[in-house]
């Protein structure tokens, strides 16, 4: 063999890898003596070679004897990275999917897919992981690890944000606290080891990063506040009364009525909850007083008159529930521009002492693009007095006869579902004119539904609200348009 070494070892780098050259050219690197033996009986060298011979191998940084690797603690660091990116991209992929498949709104799909792929990336980064703790073939891959490190630093702490508005408890605040704290460590060893070193261009790199991030940040911006405040919600409804007539049978006037909706805004809605009352109205008349306002006070007062109705001629007004019902299923939507239409007929004796009838329709709704309603679950109503549903039930005497539906309702950006409770929509309806509808993460019971803030605030978050029509005929005219 010739005088003039043809092995050379270089000295070790930052994690105790050692490269090996042969005649000039490199052919490997080696964490220790064994694996230094393996690359050279590869290229023909002995199994025994003495690896002190200064005629056979050349050391550079160290001799034989210097070998820093630290395997145990290599591999480690390699286990708690790849770890994290790997429970991250399940986690952002899990918190992605449900937007970018089924949001109602193009804006927010978008946001499901940024986290779908940003799950991708974090994929990438855990093989990457792999290669950048040990050979590191791939020059890239420190800087690959580097962004699925940022990524999932930018995405907890923004869901960490989401959560301390409310601080609920929720079974993935075990995964992104920890997840959060995790990549603060991984951040500060791979910004110490300078891991973009590898990378041809590292300010295009870290350009390309904060570009990602701003986009990122305005899509979420847009998906969650700007665009849902910004659609309009506009409903047209109508109650009417048609044409009486009379039942030669029977001693009553049947009286047709038409009820009607369109949705004309520019969001489609769940129909929560909806109610239409038929009401007689009977009265004292009289001359009247010259102060109406007196007259009104003491109605409201002494005799039980609406506090927002006030006539100079009409005293001690009383008001008689005749019809009550429901016109569309609730849980039903309404796309834009559709409308339903339904035709009822309620009775009245020839000889009932109104002086008008009254109809009133209310509705209560929520916007779809706001939440997604479990609506098999909504749709199955529970009754107040049934004895074998105990959590819905109430005593006939304090409640009378109520309907109760509830189920569960998500949101539509669902960094708000991973950071909050479960939300659940109630609504409570009965024929005397029960109307109610909530949502609320507590427990139903009759004695109150739940914290006011907190559902008045819920009610905003889901754009749930109300709409209503009424439509009033006097007693005469019904009458006259039945021949009496």
């Amino acid at each position: 063999m010739s005088l003039r070494p043809w092995v050379v070892v270089e000295p070790p780098d930052s994690r105790g890898l050692r490269g090996v050259t042969i005649g000039g050219e490199t052919v490997g690197s080696a964490w220790s003596p064994a694996e230094l033996r393996k690359i050279l009986v590869r290229h023909g060298y002995p199994e025994n070679m003495d690896l002190d011979d200064p005629a056979a191998i050349c050391w550079r940084g160290g001799d034989s004897g210097n070998w820093p690797d630290r395997a145990w603690k290599r591999r480690s660091i390699m286990t708690l990275m790849t770890a994290g990116l790997l429970i991250s991209m399940l986690f952002n992929t899990g918190i992605g999917w449900p937007d970018a498949s089924g949001a109602l709104t193009f804006a927010q799909r978008m946001t499901g897919v940024l986290f779908v792929l940003s799950g991708l990336v974090l994929g990438v980064a855990a093989v990457a992981a792999v290669d950048y703790w040990s050979r590191r073939n791939f020059k890239a891959s420190g800087a690959i690890v580097l962004l699925g490190v940022f990524i999932v630093l930018a995405t907890d702490s923004l869901l960490f944000l989401l959560w301390s508005e409310e601080r609920e408890y929720t079974r993935d605040l075990l995964v992104y606290v920890p997840a959060l704290a995790w990549s603060v460590w991984a951040m500060f060893l791979l910004v110490r080891e300078k891991s973009w070193r590898g990378i041809p261009q590292p300010k295009k790199f870290a350009a390309g990063v904060v570009a990602t991030a701003l986009l990122t940040a305005i899509s979420l911006a847009y998906s969650t506040m700007y665009q849902p405040s910004a659609a309009p919600m506009h409903f047209t409804l109508e109650a009417e009364f048609g044409k009486a007539w009379e039942d030669n049978n029977l001693p009553y006037v049947h009286v047709p009525l038409t009820l009607h909706m369109k949705n004309t805004g520019g969001i489609p809605v769940y129909i929560l909850n909806d109610i239409y009352t038929v009401r007689g109205r009977t009265a004292v008349y009289s001359r009247g007083r010259e102060d109406l306002t007196e007259e009104w006070k003491e109605s409201v007062e002494k005799r039980g008159a609406r506090e927002g109705e006030a006539e100079r001629y009409v005293d001690e007004l009383t008001y008689t529930t005749i019809s009550s019902g429901r016109f569309h299923d609730p849980g039903n939507s309404l796309d834009v521009g559709q409308e339903y239409r339904v035709k009822r007929i309620f009775q009245l004796p020839r000889n009932a002492g109104y002086d008008t009838v009254r109809v009133e329709l209310q509705i209560s709704y929520m916007r779809k693009d706001r939440g997604k309603l479990d609506v098999e679950e909504f749709r199955s109503p529970h009754r107040s007095w049934n004895e074998h549903d105990s959590t819905y039930y109430c005593e006939p005497l304090a409640c009378g006869g109520q309907l109760v539906h509830r189920g569960r309702v998500r949101h539509n950006n669902n960094l708000i579902n991973v950071t909050r409770k479960p939300r659940y929509v109630t609504v409570v309806w009965s024929p005397g004119g029960q109307f109610i509808s909530s949502i609320s993460s507590v427990p139903f019971n009759f004695r109150g539904l739940g914290d006011y803030a907190e559902e008045r605030r819920e009610l905003e978050r889901y754009g749930a609200a109300r709409a209503r029509a009424d439509s009033e005929i006097s007693l005469a005219e019904l009458l006259r348009s039945a021949g009496l």
